[in-house]
């Protein structure tokens, strides 16, 4: 008995003096080593722990702040779903209105300077414009992806206020296309172009190149309209690559009739009764060359186009066109019912995702009037897609088929099964 107890004390002592002692506890499987006498070990296992747990701090405080913003654009929807019209300073179960959009406003410019904060609101209306207007209040819209993309906010609403903005385009352009569109009004006046010169009049600018000081030149990129014309010759990838060239293709587009896929735009007028197109617009126009066409006929187009690969904005608005500088993403600025024939040419097709795509459909369908046609021109898509997908997803929206042809795509088609499709479709008068 005696030898038993030396022997268990002396174990003892050599466990609780030994280089460490370690106590293992499982916990799903996973094994958590406490260190309790090597102080090396232990503050090393503090340290490691500290930092997670500051890493995890802000990983909840960031999903808080998406929570509430949550929390406050469902009560701003339960709100528009409970009532159609209400008052801002009316509460509706509990929720004011005017504090919600203010809260959403505040989320949005969290850590964001002054300049951000003013220009995107709210700003509070003149006594005796709330009942007229819904709201006490202004909010300047701007887009929801704005809020992820801070530094990038920051820089383009980085200026001197009164000053001539930064030279940011592109800059602009890609911050559009991350969802951040509409971007903020800025307090800056963008730089003139140097020896700049009066346009040629209309109609001769509909098809004379402009001239080369009436814009700012992308450094990055071409520096003259010759360089654009002639990049139709160069290899490599451009979006609308000759469609700069106003003696060239550009010339006969939608002149003739080939009966297939490409339609004439006096066939196509002719669909309707005389002069009751009268307006409307072509999305993604390029150069803006439909719109010189119907202006030939007494017909206002507004052309939508990115500049993605030219200054296309600038050139349409040199022709004496109108240009509207959004993506397809952005809700379509025109009021419901209002007009006459929607246009696109190859920018709506399959490389837009499915249920995007939809909702473009759904909005050209809105602010047709009745009566009003929308000319899908060549269309491209894959074989299984045109019966699968797109012809139940033109049925659903309710547009009628006026014409509707379908043609293989020449150069690669037979290989890949590659599609075109070309209609005029009709919004239902009734």
């Amino acid at each position: 008995m005696l030898l038993l107890v030396i022997l268990t004390n002396l174990l003892t002592i050599y466990i609780f003096t030994g280089p460490s002692f370690s106590l293992k506890l499982n916990s799903y499987s996973n094994q958590l080593t406490l260190p309790l006498l090597n102080s090396t070990v232990l503050l090393s296992e503090f340290s490691s722990t500290k930092i997670e747990l500051a890493a995890s701090h802000g990983i909840i405080a960031e999903l808080q702040q998406q929570l509430n913003s949550t929390n406050l654009l469902v009560q701003a929807l339960l709100i528009e779903l409970t009532r159609e019209f209400v008052h801002p300073n009316e509460k509706v179960s509990g929720i004011n209105l005017s504090a919600v959009m203010s809260k959403l406003s505040d989320d949005l410019t969290v850590g964001l300077p002054d300049e951000v904060k003013l220009a995107v609101g709210p700003h509070k209306l003149p006594l005796g414009y709330s009942p007229r207007m819904g709201s006490d209040e202004v909010i300047a819209p701007v887009g929801a992806g704005c809020s992820k993309f801070h530094d990038e906010l920051l820089k383009y609403m980085t200026y001197d206020i009164g000053g001539e903005c930064p030279v940011d385009d592109v800059f602009a352009q890609r911050l559009m296309l991350k969802g951040c569109e509409p971007l903020p009004r800025r307090r800056c006046k963008p730089k003139s172009p140097v020896n700049y010169v009066e346009p040629t009049a209309v109609p001769d600018s509909l098809w004379e190149k402009p001239a080369e000081t009436s814009i700012i030149w992308d450094p990055y990129s071409c520096k003259s309209y010759q360089c654009l014309i002639d990049r139709k010759k160069a290899p490599g990838f451009f979006d609308c690559k000759d469609c700069f060239d106003l003696q060239g293709r550009e010339k006969s587009r939608w002149l003739i009739d080939n009966g297939k896929l490409d339609y004439g735009i006096d066939q196509v007028l002719s669909m309707k009764p005389l002069g009751t197109i009268r307006i409307g617009l072509d999305i993604g126009g390029g150069t803006g060359t439909f719109a010189a066409r119907m202006r030939e006929r007494n017909v206002t187009i507004i052309t939508t186009s990115l500049n993605l690969d030219g200054p296309f904005n600038s050139f349409i608005a040199s022709r004496g066109l109108i240009s509207m500088h959004i993506s397809v993403s952005q809700r379509l600025p025109f009021f419901e019912n209002t007009l006459d024939i929607v246009h696109s040419m190859h920018v709506l097709s399959n490389w837009i995702p499915d249920s995007m795509l939809e909702f473009t459909l759904y909005d050209i369908y809105r602010l047709l009037r009745p009566g009003g046609i929308f000319w899908l021109d060549r269309f491209f898509c894959f074989g299984s897609q045109l019966n699968e997908t797109y012809v139940p997803m033109l049925d659903r929206i309710g547009f009628k088929k006026l014409r509707w042809n379908v043609g293989m795509k020449l150069d690669r088609g037979v290989k890949k099964n590659e599609w075109y499709f070309s209609a005029v479709l009709e919004k239902p008068m009734t």
